[in-house]
């Protein structure tokens, strides 16, 4: 009878290994691993500079990393073969990306479609459906992001935080494996900021697997699994948040950025 220990656990969804990027001579990423598992929100906290968008952008390749490896569900992300640097073309690169749903911190949406053909458009060009299905599917998202009656609005005639809400109903229409989102209410004002955390943390409850760049470190702390700082283009503290937070756990460095955050908190 084999014991629970003895059964071989799932490989990780998401897989970081050596992953390492520079801008000219400057390096940025300096071989960085990290694994996110299936359900897993992983939340990367850092100062500015540290390499955290940088990360999130290699893992669809809108950053292309000059060593090292991302694989997601065993798949390499950017290239058909790593070893020799050979790209993947674009149709199947379009096919990888599909699996990684991401939402910017300037929301991106395109100013002359409605909210429901910001959504629709992937559905359509890149998982095949028909409009019908593609609306059904829009509305049917749009709604769960509190927006079913803004369906044929135009970006212009929605708050900031509605078409941020609009952008994680965009993403998550396609039905990714992760969800990747980049400093998502950075741009948004103050009041605004709830509204769009809030349907994240419904995601997580959801079991959707994440990997979340944010400064919002209350949110990070009740939304993650998982919590990982960057310093200088490498992971410097990792591990769960009740440790990291509750405790002296985590580098000097780590536990600075905190009292940094908490004393600029508390004169807000």
């Amino acid at each position: 009878m084999e014991t629970s220990s003895s059964i071989p656990k799932p490989a990780p969804l998401l897989q970081i290994a050596g992953v390492k990027k520079q801008y000219g001579s400057v390096p940025v990423l300096r071989g960085v691993d990290l694994n996110v598992r299936r359900g897993q929100v992983v939340t990367i906290l850092g100062p500015s500079g540290s390499g955290k968008t940088t990360l999130l952008r290699c893992v669809n390749f809108l950053e292309v990393y000059d060593g090292g490896s991302v694989q997601i569900d065993g798949q390499e992300v950017g290239y058909r073969d790593v070893v020799q640097k050979k790209f993947r073309s674009e149709r199947d690169l379009a096919r990888i990306r599909a699996e990684t749903g991401m939402v910017f911190q300037m929301f991106n949406l395109f100013p002359h479609l409605t909210a429901a053909e910001n959504v629709m458009l992937g559905l359509t060009k890149v998982r095949g459906k028909s409009k019908g299905e593609a609306r059904d599917l829009a509305s049917h998202w749009l709604g769960r992001v509190g927006l079913g009656d803004k369906l044929d609005r135009l970006p212009s005639q929605l708050s900031g935080g509605q078409q941020q809400r609009v952008g994680i109903a965009r993403a998550v229409a396609m039905g990714p494996k992760i969800l990747l989102l980049d400093e998502i209410t950075s741009a948004l004002d103050p009041e605004l900021v709830g509204e769009v955390l809030d349907v994240v943390l419904d995601l997580a409850d959801e079991g959707m697997t994440m990997l979340v760049v944010t400064h919002e470190i209350a949110f990070a702390r009740e939304v993650s699994s998982e919590i990982v700082f960057m310093a200088d283009g490498v992971i410097d503290t990792q591990g769960p948040p009740e440790d990291l937070f509750e405790g002296a756990r985590g580098s000097e460095r780590f536990r600075a950025f905190l009292s940094r955050f908490e004393t600029h908190h508390r004169r807000r």
